[in-house]
């Protein structure tokens, strides 16, 4: 099993246990692969009612992600669809939210619970303080909330900012892009923020700088890729081959919900490899590749 262990790369990503049977154990999430799954035959630590599972595990499954958010939510539907016996909840802790932008008489960013209205939705994303906290980093750059006229307070906070109506066009856009994960809009505005960061750190402004520190941690967690949870309802049938192995991934409603992998010719799976969306080709190419390696240690 440890050489098993191994082969598991050492990146984000969500694993599964399965016994002799076949049967799936457990489903987890880490960030770093390897080092979580090791850490099972090493010292469970805090979850010692796993000592008994552990026992039975017989082979070891793994999905490599882009990034932690990717694996928390695909953990979290993959729970929400179908939940082990040595799982204790189904799906994640964390709250699911949308950033809401307004561009009206009350502009700015908010957090929303549903991605539904006529307003402009980004995410989904999942944690609401992280959320909020992304709010608040984006509001420290991009004062959208000051582009007001007749609100006198707001007016006033706008001219020390330099700003007025006229800039909540090209504030709104900067913050689209961002949202949109548009990299040097992203680039620009983390550099922003990492300048406050450390010119409060300088001025011994302790407690500004670890706000703004964590403004920063929830922006890179908010922008970060990742494919298995959408805004819209999509549906797609995702597969990956590799030494024989056929993996699939079906995303419904948006959600990338179930994942199997069996022995497949690679002339069976040259169709459905050839069908698979391109946004998801490469994700799938690379997780059949582990399937088929962790596969040939454990057999």
């Amino acid at each position: 099993m440890i050489s098993s262990v191994r082969e598991l790369p050492t990146v984000p990503g969500v694993y599964r246990f399965r016994d002799d049977a076949g049967k799936v154990l457990y489903i987890g999430r880490a960030r770093n692969l390897r080092r979580r799954v090791q850490s099972y035959w090493v010292n469970v630590g805090d979850r010692p009612h796993l000592t008994r599972m552990v026992r039975r595990i017989a082979r070891v499954e793994g999905v490599s992600c882009d990034s932690e958010h990717e694996a928390a939510w695909l953990e979290r539907n993959l729970l929400e669809h179908s939940k082990p016996r040595w799982n204790r909840v189904e799906g994640g802790a964390e709250v699911v939210g949308y950033i809401r932008l307004a561009t009206g008489s009350k502009p700015g960013l908010s957090f929303s619970h549903t991605g539904s209205g006529s307003l402009p939705h980004f995410g989904p994303y999942l944690g609401g303080l992280r959320i909020r906290q992304a709010i608040s980093g984006l509001h420290r750059v991009l004062p959208l909330q000051y582009t007001v006229s007749g609100d006198g307070s707001a007016e006033e906070f706008g001219r020390l900012f330099g700003i007025g109506p006229g800039d909540r066009e090209a504030l709104a856009r900067t913050a689209i892009a961002v949202l949109e994960r548009d990299p040097a809009a992203v680039a620009t505005l983390r550099e922003e923020l990492v300048r406050r960061r450390d010119r409060a750190a300088a001025g011994l402004r302790y407690e500004f700088a670890a706000k703004v520190q964590g403004e920063i941690e929830a922006l890179d967690w908010i922008v970060a890729e990742q494919k298995v949870a959408w805004l819209e309802p999509r549906n797609a049938d995702v597969y990956g081959w590799a030494d024989g192995v056929l993996v699939r991934f079906e995303l419904r409603a948006g959600r990338m919900c179930t994942w199997t992998q069996r022995a497949v010719a690679q002339a069976t799976a040259r169709e459905r490899v050839a069908a698979t969306p391109e946004p998801w080709r490469t994700f799938a190419q690379r997780n059949a590749e582990l399937a088929a390696r962790l596969l040939k240690v454990t057999s």
